[in-house]
C-alpha cells in the first residue's frame, strides 16, 4: 500500500510566500545580512543627540558601516555602537571619531571615522573608544544660540529683507545669470586667500586674526559711533536705491570700464612678482619697526613736552643768548675745519696708503713687509741701542762696513748714485694730491757701490 503524500494547503503556501516576501523586503531595505558577523566598535560622545540608530559611518567619505545601538548616559552624552564592514579594518588605537552633518542646513548626520596611524596597535572587535578621542561638529543652532536676542532679530530681518526684496522682482534670476561668472572669481579669490596666508601661515594668520579682534573690539567699544556708521551706510544705500534707474544704466558702463581695466590689471599682475620680492626684502625692516617705535614713542613724548608752550618760551630765551656765541664760534671754526679737511684728506690719500705699502727686500723672510710693521720693529732696535753706553757718553753705536770687504755679498738699500741731490720737496703742492712715498731702493753686489761715498 502506497504511503499517502503530505501536501501543503493553500493557506500554508500563501502564509509562506508572505513571510518570504517580507523577509526579502526587510533584507533589501535594511541591508542586514543575518549570516554575517560584522566588526563592532563602541565610542563615547559628549553630545550624541544628532545621531540615531541606522546613521551611516564613513571613512574618507566612503560608507563602511551603520550605527547599531545608542546607550544614553545623560545630558546628551551616549555610547554609540557601530557595525563596520571588513573593508573598514584595521581600526587603530589612536582612532578619532566625529559626528558631522551630511548637508549644510543640518539633518542627516553621520559618524566620520579616522582609523589612526598604521604604526599604532589595532583595536579588537568590541573595543570602546574613549570620549577624549571623539568630537561633535558645531551646528547652526549652536551658532545661533550664542547670539543675543537683538542679534537674532537683526538676522531674521536680514533674511526676510533678502528673501522678500533682494531675490524678488528679478533678483533671483539676475543671481542665476551671474553664476557662470563665479568660476574665475572663485579661482582668483583662492589665489588671494592663499597669498593672505603670508610667508609663515602658522604665525601670520594668527597675527591677522589678532589684528581683526583688536579692530572689532575697538568698534564694539564705541557703540554710538558704530550706530552712526550704520545709519550713514543705510542713508547711502537708500540714496542708491532711490536711483535704481540710474544704477541700471550704470551697469553697462561698469562692464565697459572693466573691459578697459583688464589690461591695466594685467600690468599690475605682471608687477606683482617685483612687489613680492620688495615685500620680502622689506619684511625684516617692518618687523623691526615695532621695537623701534617702542623706543621712539617715549622720546617723542618727551620731545613733545619739550616743545610745549610752557617749555618752549624758556628754551627760546636760552637759545637767544647762546645763538650769537655759536655763530661766532662757527665763523672762527671755518679756517680750522679747512685745515682739518686737508689733514684728513692727506691721511686717507697719502699717509694710510704709505703705511700699508710693502717694502721689497732681497733678505730672506723679510720681503714685502708693510711699512707700519717695520717702523714699530725699528723702535725695538732703538730701545736696545739706548742701553749701550761707554765712558764718554750715552750714544748710539753704529758699526760701519767697508764695501770692499763685502765683495762677495750684497747690500740694500744701495747708496744713491748722486748723494748730493736731495729728494724733490714741493711745499707748494697740497699733501692730498701728492704721491705716497716709496721706500723701494735698489740693491746689489757690494762691489758695485764701493766707489760711492756718502
Amino acid at each position: 500500500m502506497r504511503a499517502r503524500r503530505h501536501r501543503l494547503s493553500e493557506f500554508q503556501i500563501g502564509a509562506l510566500v508572505i513571510v518570504l516576501t517580507a523577509l526579502f523586503v526587510l533584507l533589501a531595505f535594511t541591508k542586514v545580512n543575518p549570516f554575517s558577523n560584522p566588526y563592532e566598535l563602541k565610542a563615547g560622545f559628549r553630545d550624541a543627540r544628532n545621531i540615531g540608530v541606522g546613521s551611516p559611518v564613513r571613512i574618507a567619505g566612503v560608507e563602511v558601516g551603520r550605527v547599531s545601538k545608542l546607550e544614553p548616559s545623560g545630558d546628551g552624552a551616549a555610547t554609540v555602537t557601530m557595525e563596520l564592514r571588513d573593508d573598514a579594518l584595521p581600526i587603530h588605537r589612536d582612532v578619532t571619531l566625529k559626528i558631522r552633518p551630511r548637508i549644510l542646513l543640518e539633518g542627516n548626520y553621520f559618524v566620520d571615522v579616522r582609523p589612526g596611524t598604521p604604526g599604532a596597535e589595532a583595536l579588537d572587535d568590541g573595543s570602546t573608544v574613549p570620549v577624549t578621542q571623539t568630537a561633535t561638529s558645531v551646528s547652526l543652532p549652536d551658532v545661533v544660540a550664542t547670539l543675543t536676542t537683538d542679534t537674532r532679530t537683526d538676522l531674521q530681518s536680514l533674511l526676510q529683507e533678502y528673501g522678500s526684496k533682494g531675490l524678488a522682482n528679478g533678483g533671483a534670476q539676475a543671481l542665476n545669470r551671474s553664476i557662470p561668472y563665479f568660476a574665475p572669481a572663485y579661482r582668483r579669490t583662492a589665489i588671494t586667500n592663499d597669498a593672505l596666508l603670508g610667508t609663515q601661515p602658522n604665525r601670520d594668520l594668527r597675527r591677522l586674526l589678532r589684528g581683526q579682534a583688536r579692530t572689532f573690539g575697538a568698534l564694539a567699544a564705541r557703540p554710538e559711533q558704530l550706530k552712526d556708521l550704520v545709519r550713514d551706510l543705510d542713508s547711502v544705500a537708500s540714496a542708491l536705491a532711490s536711483q535704481d534707474s540710474a544704477l541700471a544704466a550704470s551697469v553697462p558702463a561698469l562692464r565697459d570700464t572693466l573691459r578697459v581695466g583688464y589690461p591695466v590689471l594685467a600690468d599690475v599682475d605682471a608687477a606683482l612678482p617685483s612687489l613680492r620680492r620688495f615685500s620680502i626684502e622689506a619684511l625684516p625692516g617692518v618687523e623691526s619697526t615695532a621695537p623701534m617705535l617702542g623706543v621712539a614713542i617715549p622720546w617723542i613724548a618727551q620731545a613733545r613736552a619739550l616743545v610745549s608752550p610752557q617749555e618752549l618760551r624758556g628754551l627760546s630765551a636760552d637759545l637767544r643768548r647762546a645763538v650769537p656765541g655759536l655763530v661766532r664760534l662757527n665763523n672762527r671754526l671755518v679756517p680750522l675745519n679747512a685745515q682739518l679737511r686737508a689733514l684728513s684728506s692727506c691721511t686717507s690719500s697719502v699717509l694710510v696708503p704709505f703705511a700699508e705699502s710693502e717694502i721689497p727686500s732681497i733678505e730672506a723672510n723679510n720681503a714685502n713687509q708693510q711699512v707700519r710693521r717695520q717702523i714699530f720693529r725699528s723702535f725695538v732696535g732703538l730701545a736696545g741701542e739706548s742701553r749701550v753706553q761707554d765712558a764718554n757718553s750715552q750714544v748710539f753705536h753704529v758699526q760701519g762696513v767697508i764695501p770692499s770687504n763685502l765683495a762677495t755679498g750684497r747690500i740694500e738699500p744701495a747708496a744713491p748714485l748722486d748723494p748730493g741731490t736731495p729728494p724733490v720737496h714741493r711745499p707748494d703742492v697740497p699733501c692730498e694730491t701728492q704721491d705716497p712715498p716709496v721706500l723701494a731702493a735698489p740693491g746689489g753686489p757690494a762691489a758695485a757701490y764701493s766707489a760711492v761715498t756718502p
